[in-house]
């Protein structure tokens, strides 16, 4: 049976995290990173499913080049610092001029909030709130708590559930159903508490 390919592009900020995400979901690995000038790419295959993966440089020169990768992307991850309140709303309006574009109208959307473990960070919740994630009404969307250097928050389904919404407008697989741990909301607060309870532990 032939695999399926779909492009990804993975954006955000100078120093959010994409290029370690980058490489935890090619080689699950940290892999030692220097600011991207342009982009890196990756290709990996999950479940006979082919997924181009486009890394792109964020500093603030870099932006204006992003549309340059928007054409045939159906996945767009957007890599959040969780740490850089002063910069979030910057994030939410780079956000939305890339929703608006013509050749994103159909793209699902997957926002890693990043490094959760630093004490302090802003929470799921809070980022959600900052980016007005609910009045995105014309995109499949999600937002996963994460960090990029143990790993935390990575899992296929992360994924897989913006294939399955892009083709059937609707959650299907057995990991995602409910609301218990098991399901990505679940899994979401699951992650939130084990960072909570490292960082009240001080490790």
């Amino acid at each position: 049976m032939a695999e399926k390919k779909h492009k990804v592009i993975i954006v955000g900020l100078d120093n959010a995290g994409k290029t370690t995400i980058l490489y935890q979901f090619s080689m699950n690995e940290v892999v030692h990173t220097s600011p991207t000038i342009g982009s890196n790419v990756e290709e990996i295959v999950i479940n006979n499913t082919r997924f181009l993966m486009w890394d792109i440089g964020g500093q603030e020169s870099l932006r204006s080049s992003w549309n340059t990768y928007y054409t045939n992307t159906e996945f767009v991850i957007v890599v959040v610092d969780s740490t850089d309140r002063e910069r979030i709303s910057v994030t939410r309006e780079e956000l939305y001029k890339m929703l608006a574009h013509e050749d994103l109208r159909k793209a699902g959307l997957l926002i890693f909030a990043n490094k959760q473990d630093v004490k302090g960070c802003m929470t799921v919740a809070e980022i959600s709130q900052f980016l007005k994630l609910t009045s995105i009404k014309d995109h499949q969307w999600h937002i996963q708590a994460c960090c990029a250097l143990t790993g935390e928050g990575f899992h296929i389904w992360n994924i897989l559930f913006l294939v399955e919404d892009f083709q059937c407008g609707e959650i299907i697989s057995d990991c995602d159903r409910g609301s218990g741990e098991g399901s990505r909301e679940g899994q979401e607060n699951l992650y939130e508490k084990t960072f909570a309870s490292k960082q009240d532990s001080g490790t």
